[in-house]
């Protein structure tokens, strides 16, 4: 099987794409989107044995990548690696800045260390690859930068701190896409809302009911899939949008939009595109899927 793209398989042929966080969820799915329609993937991350099962799954499918072992909170380690992929590989046409991390806390209990460090990996190293990136390569030839957010409008309680570093990004975008539209080069941002991503089963036991219940409060009634956050990424990185700069897209089922007074009756006719051939159920949610099979037959 190999990766049911919408997307033409040659669209981003001989393209050198730079995929933070490919270890796994959202970067994980972008990065074998964007091997199959021709683009030679470099993967980053900090965990060496993540990319390397990656990087194998990829080139069992045919495609080209690479992968480098960064902290991209690191400023000089994040400098030296854009200088090593750059030699080896030449121009850097794309960069999915997605390496993320946060963990779920009420402002009043998160002390100065946790806020820093989720800021750092959320806000200060996107920016830090993304510098490195313009200045080292796209300031000479251009390119396509998309930034990973997340639906933080109207607060983000329970992880205020990833809520402020990516409300960061997104100003950091708009930013960007004005300073550096002299060069060619395109900034845009995607706010995934929820999706069932292996990130989800981190979160401790207690959570689950409410992790549960999240597509509850989507008008589609239902979660994304990272394929559906990868085929936004790949429309950005691609000449089809050229002239979009500065955005971000809400890919979160209108749930950002909601009302608390307007009701959420049982949705229809939405189906889920799942594009990615080697994705699989987050644990948390396979029960809730299996009983839903069982009432329906």
């Amino acid at each position: 099987m190999t990766y049911n793209s919408i997307y033409k398989d040659t669209l981003f042929k001989e393209k050198n794409i730079i995929v933070t966080g490919g270890g796994s969820g959202i970067g994980r799915c972008t990065a074998h989107e964007l091997s199959s329609l021709g683009a030679n993937v470099i993967i980053v991350g900090r965990k060496i044995e993540k990319l390397q099962k990656v990087s194998d799954e990829i080139t069992e499918d045919g495609g080209k990548v690479d992968h480098f072992s960064c902290d991209i909170r690191e400023e000089d380690s994040v400098s030296a690696m854009i200088k090593s992929i750059s030699e080896k590989h030449g121009h850097i046409h794309g960069l999915v800045n997605n390496a993320g991390g946060q963990y779920p806390s009420p402002l009043a209990s998160i002390n100065q260390k946790g806020w820093e460090t989720v800021v750092r990996t959320n806000l200060t190293g996107g920016f830090l690859v993304a510098r490195e990136v313009y200045n080292q390569s796209m300031s000479k030839q251009g390119g396509s930068i998309v930034n990973i957010v997340a639906d933080m409008w109207g607060g983000m309680p329970g992880m205020g701190h990833s809520g402020a570093a990516r409300a960061g990004m997104v100003n950091f975008t708009q930013t960007a896409a004005i300073e550096w539209g002299v060069s060619g080069v395109r900034v845009n941002a995607i706010a995934p809302g929820w999706v069932a991503t292996s990130g989800m089963d981190t979160y401790p036991p207690h959570m689950k009911p409410y992790l549960l219940s999240l597509k509850d409060a989507v008008p589609l009634k239902r979660l994304g899939t990272e394929s559906e956050m990868s085929s936004v990424i790949c429309f950005l990185l691609s000449e089809g949008a050229n002239f979009i700069s500065g955005d971000c897209i809400r890919i979160d089922g209108a749930a950002s939009q909601g009302s608390r007074v307007w009701p959420l009756p049982k949705a229809k006719n939405s189906e889920s595109y799942n594009g990615f051939h080697r994705a699989t159920t987050p644990a948390v949610f396979q029960e809730q899927i299996s009983q839903s099979t069982e009432t329906k037959t």
